[in-house]
């Protein structure tokens, strides 16, 4: 019997240890952004609506923090009906096809007290590629009734090409309509569960 409830207090200590570091996704209070240059003279910006993630992490600072981010392509929106039509099909993100973008993290590292690189695989388009993103960790601070809750905000610049988002069109007086250089920037809030 003794052995019984050393077991079970084991398996007790256990569940509230891996808990203890499992966070959840605030999405109310999260943004998955993009932007790119319109022919050569403007700034385009766009965004997901559906996403989530599964964040880890046991110490105060973040500095073991692992994630995996899963962003639903057909959420994509840039206010313009045409062109997030024109995004959703094969010559962009292909959403039937290719329902989600992924990052998932293999490294951390720290560069000052509140800012790291984290760097891990971004798959879109069944093409999987390493991108280092600049982690700014905004703190942590408890609600009034005692919970948890963290906020970071993430951005990087990808090439869209490398992914195989190639489309475009030449200008008659030079440059391209859509810049290949694409900018995601990620706002998140999390909530310790």
């Amino acid at each position: 019997m003794k052995k019984i409830f050393v077991l079970l207090a084991g398996m007790s200590l256990t569940v509230a240890s891996f808990a203890q570091g499992a966070w959840s996704l605030d999405k109310a209070h999260s943004s998955v952004n993009f932007s790119v240059v319109h022919m050569v003279v403007s700034e385009v910006v766009g965004s997901f609506k559906d996403f989530s993630a599964d964040v880890k992490s046991e110490k105060s600072d973040f500095s073991d923090l692992s994630t995996t981010f899963t962003i639903q392509t057909k959420s994509v929106n840039t206010d313009n009906g045409n062109r997030d039509q024109h995004l959703k099909g094969a010559d962009f993100f292909d959403v039937e096809k290719f329902p989600t973008i992924t990052f998932t993290s293999s490294s951390l590292k720290k560069i000052s007290d509140n800012k790291y690189e984290l760097e891990g695989d971004l798959t879109m388009k069944g093409v999987t590629k390493k991108v280092k993103w600049d982690l700014k960790y905004n703190g942590s601070i408890k609600d009034t009734r005692g919970a948890e809750h963290a906020g970071f905000k993430a951005t990087t610049t990808i090439n869209r090409k490398d992914y195989g988002v190639s489309w475009n069109k030449a200008l008659d007086n030079g440059g391209l309509t859509v810049s290949d250089d694409v900018t995601l920037t990620v706002n998140v809030e999390l909530s310790k569960k």
